[in-house]
């Protein structure tokens, strides 16, 4: 059976902070050219990849991986809220499959997650509960982070495990591409922040829900402002990490460190990885080309956004 990939970048600055209409036009015909051809793919699963910001996993037990037999988004800066669509058995099925194939992940019969995963599943498809999702979580912000090596094999063997359902598979990952927001580090915070890193933020008041968002939209606004407010933009990274993908070298990646990483494109750049598992999972299915790819960085969302298509190879 076919697979389709489809990498794109997450927001949850989108409708808060927004550039001018021209690329606000411009990355609303990129989400709809998508969209477009996914309904004609007709998925009957997703696989999809994404990191979580703190809401749903934190320091009291913070995986590197984690697949979710059921999962519940939060709706944060206005994104879906609800239930999503989890077909347990196979997702528990994919875990085990994993751990086979030599890939230690956590597995999740509660999983919380946030605008990473739901904003994918509204753009793309409509909604949460659209189509059956297996949702994967990778460690994107919380030191210590997986390297792209294993979340390649990560993506390697989950790649196997849907190729052998005999399904039409949608793959999406979920992220990047270069960006800092201001994210708390452990190391650094003061003593109420640090209390919501090791988990009391799980279920965060809605007080301090709002002043969150404010900080963050905040601080878009001041790197619209002054790029040097926040680790700037990287361009150059992302359009050759963006190549590495498209022509099937991810394997390079392995030899990237994630200091370097951090140092070159933010820390938050890490949610590449969620692109190198998928794209891994796709090269499962066998040849892939480039469909479509979209660049541009966006200071008002902090982020060097991105989007690539990938289809199997005929």
């Amino acid at each position: 059976m076919p697979a389709l990939l489809q990498c794109l970048s997450h927001t949850p600055l989108m409708g808060h902070v927004d550039p001018e209409q021209l690329i606000l036009d411009e990355v609303n015909g990129v989400i709809a050219d998508a969209r477009k051809q996914i309904k004609a793919f007709n998925p009957e699963l997703v696989l999809l990849f994404s990191p979580d910001h703190y809401n749903g996993f934190f320091y009291d037990v913070m995986p590197p991986f984690c697949i979710g037999t059921a999962a519940y988004a939060i709706g944060d800066f206005g994104t879906a809220k609800g239930d999503l669509l989890v077909p347990e058995a196979l997702a528990a099925a994919a875990a085990q499959f994993a751990l086979d194939a030599g890939v230690d992940t956590a597995l999740s019969h509660k999983m919380q997650v946030d605008h990473g995963f739901s904003q994918p599943l509204e753009f793309l498809l409509g909604g949460l509960d659209k189509v059956p999702v297996i949702p994967v979580f990778i460690n994107s912000v919380a030191v210590p982070l997986p390297s792209f090596e294993r979340a390649r094999l990560f993506g390697d063997a989950l790649g196997r495990y849907v190729a052998s359902l005999n399904k039409r598979v949608l793959i999406i990952g979920s992220g990047g591409l270069s960006h800092q927001p201001p994210v708390p580090d452990l190391i650094t915070a003061d003593e109420h922040t640090k209390d919501r890193l090791l988990g009391s933020g799980y279920n965060l008041p809605s007080d301090e829900r709002i002043n969150r968002t404010r900080r963050v939209i905040d601080a878009a606004r001041n790197f619209v402002s002054d790029q040097n407010t926040l680790l700037p933009l990287n361009p150059e990274w992302d359009q050759w990490f963006l190549d590495l993908l498209a022509t099937g070298r991810v394997c390079e990646l392995d030899a990237v460190g994630n200091q370097e990483v951090s140092d070159k494109a933010g820390k938050s750049t890490h949610e590449v990885k969620n692109w190198v598992a998928a794209t891994a999972a796709m090269a499962a299915f066998g040849p892939y080309k480039e469909e479509s790819r979209y660049y541009r960085p966006i200071p008002e969302w902090i982020a060097g956004y991105g989007a690539l298509t990938l289809t199997t190879a005929k």
